[in-house]
């Protein structure tokens, strides 16, 4: 598990932790940009990002780069998506749950996945076909077989705020049967979570492939699958996404489908 690829990704992400680290004490002095509204980003996410490029860049130069940050730069069939600091809001205003993310796509397909939390000096890594690991050791998803007592796990997007009717329509429907849901600030933490079993499942819209590109094959790898919210494989391009156990995926899209037809796309 520890070689090739996989090795190099998780230096990159906990170089990348500890640079998030050092700069935790001054957030108050540290400039915040407003992308859109509620949606923030800080000099330290340009910065993590630059430098994971490098690493990456520096044992791969041929394959490309997709960074929230930053864009995509060249093309490959191997491409590596950065969430240089992943829940920056919670950043910003001392939270203390935030992530590297970092995935190898090849022609789409997700290859790898390193998600790193620093404060907690977790990291969640996984290869296509090897499994995946918790600091060196397996996990699993959780075994709950339908939504009953399930700890569940969510977000609202920023830029899904136009959706929330629909968002609190599925959120009620959940918690009538749930035993709860969590709402962290981080798409990345949740699918780590959701592969090691903390969280019986995870949904969300208006995600971006930043968000999900390691965190998807921690799942797959961990034993759970990941679909849109109609059941399909296109979450990267619809921005959906639904992730657990086949049985409780499987009962979560089912509750929630009366409320996708009303989810719709902001006005240009």
């Amino acid at each position: 598990m520890r070689n090739g690829a996989i090795n190099i990704a998780i230096k990159a992400a906990r170089t990348a932790g500890q640079l998030i680290l050092r700069q935790l004490p001054r957030r108050d002095s540290i400039p915040v940009m407003e992308k859109a509204k509620h949606d923030f980003a800080t000099e330290v996410d340009r910065i993590v990002e630059q430098e994971i490029q490098r690493d990456l860049k520096r044992a791969f130069p041929d394959h490309a780069f997709l960074g929230e940050e930053t864009g995509q730069h060249g093309n490959s069939r191997y491409v590596w998506v950065v969430d240089p600091l992943d829940g920056t809001s919670n950043f910003i205003h001392g939270f203390p749950h935030f992530s590297v993310s970092i995935g190898l796509l090849e022609r789409g397909e997700p290859l790898l996945g390193v998600v790193y939390d620093p404060l907690r000096d977790e990291i969640f890594a996984a290869e296509k076909g090897r499994g995946a690991l918790l600091n060196d050791r397996r996990i699993r998803v959780g075994q709950r077989k339908d939504l009953d007592a399930a700890l569940l796990v969510t977000g609202f997007a920023p830029r899904e705020r136009h959706n929330i009717d629909a968002h609190l329509g599925m959120t009620r429907d959940l918690l009538v049967r749930a035993e709860d849901l969590r709402r962290t600030g981080s798409a990345a933490l949740d699918l780590a979570y959701t592969a090691c079993g903390r969280f019986d499942a995870y949904f969300e819209a208006g995600l971006k492939p930043w968000d999900i590109a390691a965190g998807v094959l921690l799942v797959r790898e961990a034993g759970g699958q990941c679909t849109d919210f109609k059941g399909g494989n296109e979450f990267m391009e619809r921005g959906d996404i639904v992730a657990g156990n086949m049985h409780i995926a499987e009962d979560l899209r089912k509750t929630i489908a009366p409320h996708i037809a009303k989810l719709r796309t902001p006005k240009a």
